[in-house]
């Protein structure tokens, strides 16, 4: 049986004391409404139980001022729905890296969440000793929920489709899976509702692209304090000028691009007014260079690349944490492995 929630008080404002009475001032019979019912008593407007807000006090005006406006005294702040040093339950499940905040609520729709005892309510906030217990239910249909690791192409975009281009998503079907996936899954179309891709990769762009239902995949690899490292192999050219400018060198690159400039990719660059973080960056030959970072703003190697005088005429995510594209070939895709973490 469920518990009682724990009481809480809540301290109304009092009202201003009424001015006492000016004994100079003839007494003025008391004003009625029209009709056959009697005005109510102030007092008796003011209900005991929480947390409605008491009706305001007023004073009529003094004798002799007849143009004064009744003078009304503050009302006190309304009671809040929910402890304002508390919580909202989605958040602190997505906190407790049990699900995204988006799984929190379908949770919560369905019941399966609860809070003292107490089946849990959307929009509901939770102070920082609340005993919080989810159902099996919800754990159950998390683990239905698939990754699925996408090589993708040139000329598909990660996300919604644009400017005539087709979402990556639409490579994710029975024909393009990757006979080589040791994975005991099999290929559902109920596993493509909800699929999401958990970073961006360009349509310029191809290599490891991950897609999935599960919020918590993607809370790890785009949260804002994830710091899940993602490789990439990135081929340029020297063109201090652009790429159509003057003085382009293709061809032993790194002869020719100056040791500061590296020291600035690997840290000192800003985009958008943010200083980015410290990047791993080295040749791995004289055309090709090898990234490491730790964040993923818009089209963000490219920019940094162009900032220093190289422009990209290649790149191909390998890695991300601790999964690699391996032997994955382009166009097709394999789940991510009971036992495969980022």
């Amino acid at each position: 049986m469920a518990s009682d929630p724990p009481n809480r008080t809540l301290k109304l404002k009092p009202a201003a004391p009424k001015p006492p009475a000016d004994p100079r001032a003839p007494r003025r019979p008391p004003v009625r409404p029209p009709g056959p019912a009697r005005a109510r008593p102030l007092s008796s407007a003011q209900r005991p139980e929480l947390p409605v807000q008491p009706a305001a006090t007023a004073t009529a005006p003094r004798a002799g001022d007849p143009g004064r406006a009744p003078r009304r005294d503050p009302a006190p702040p309304h009671a809040p729905a929910a402890p304002r040093d508390g919580t909202r339950l989605n958040k602190r499940l997505a906190a407790l890296g049990l699900c995204s905040r988006r799984e929190a609520d379908e949770w919560i729709a369905n019941g399966w969440v609860s809070v003292d005892g107490a089946v849990a309510t959307m929009g509901q906030a939770v102070g920082p000793g609340a005993r919080i217990e989810v159902l099996p239910a919800a754990q159950r249909a998390q683990g239905e929920r698939v990754t699925i690791l996408l090589h993708k192409p040139v000329g598909y975009v990660s996300g919604q489709p644009e400017d005539g281009h087709e979402a990556a998503v639409v490579l994710v079907n029975a024909r393009t899976h990757w006979k080589d996936d040791r994975s005991p899954r099999r290929f559902s179309p109920a596993q493509l509702k909800g699929l999401a891709p958990a970073g961006r990769l360009d349509i310029d762009s191809t290599g490891l692209l991950v897609l999935t239902q599960d919020g918590r995949v993607a809370r790890a690899l785009i949260g804002e304090d994830s710091e899940v490292e993602k490789e990439y192999l990135v081929r340029v050219v020297w063109a201090p000028h652009g790429p159509k400018g003057p003085g382009v060198v293709e061809q032993d690159v790194q002869a020719v691009f100056p040791a500061d400039r590296l020291a600035r990719l690997r840290h000192g660059l800003s985009l958008d007014g943010q200083p980015l973080r410290p990047a791993g960056v080295d040749w791995l030959n004289p055309e090709q260079l090898r990234f490491v970072l730790t964040e993923g703003k818009k089209r963000q190697i490219r920019r940094m690349c162009e900032a220093v005088g190289l422009h990209v005429v290649g790149l191909k995510r390998v890695r991300i944490g601790r999964v690699a594209l391996g032997q994955l070939p382009q166009g097709q895709w394999r789940y991510l492995l009971p036992g495969e973490a980022f």
